[in-house]
């Protein structure tokens, strides 16, 4: 038996529901990245890295911690860093505790960036994600995000170590 005759093809309907999700995931990322890039002048991945350092204390993170998680592959993020730092937004230094890795840290500039994208941002999210659903689909969807993460987790855990043991 080959390995086609193995895979458990998706009935019509799967298919239907894969794409439709694929679809309105795909649309609603770039619209946001469209509002973000529009309004702020920085594309959804470094509104989402400037977040994550808003949210650390002290407003720094390593970068490995960083790159887990803004959901980026180090190389993405080192590169993001870099164009981060030339606006200002975030600076970049060695580790106070080893000297081997490097802290990434928000600017004061960096944050008023941030404060002064979050309106924009939070009300294009609001109007095609939570204006546009029920209460019970939104439970739904939270639950369903939860169902997929942790399907996933293992998964990305080794992922995450295999890169780590490569540094």
């Amino acid at each position: 038996m080959s390995d086609v005759d193995e895979v458990r093809w998706l009935s019509a309907e799967e298919q239907e529901i894969w794409r439709t999700f694929m679809t309105a995931n795909t649309e609603f990322t770039a619209h946001i990245d469209r509002q973000l890039r529009r309004d702020s002048g920085m594309p959804m991945a470094y509104y989402e890295i400037l977040v994550r350092l808003s949210e650390a204390p002290g407003r720094c993170l390593r970068m490995n911690e960083l790159a887990t998680v803004s959901l980026s592959s180090r190389s993405r993020l080192s590169h993001a860093v870099s164009a981060l730092e030339k606006s200002g937004w975030v600076v970049r230094r060695p580790a106070d505790r080893d000297r081997r890795g490097w802290v990434c840290e928000l600017t004061d500039q960096g944050f008023a960036a941030l404060e002064a994208a979050a309106p924009g941002h939070v009300t294009a999210v609001r109007e095609h994600l939570f204006d546009v659903l029920t209460t019970e689909q939104l439970a739904t969807l939270r639950d369903i995000g939860r169902a997929i993460s942790a399907g996933l987790k293992t998964e990305c855990e080794a992922a995450r170590q295999e890169a780590c043991e490569a540094e």
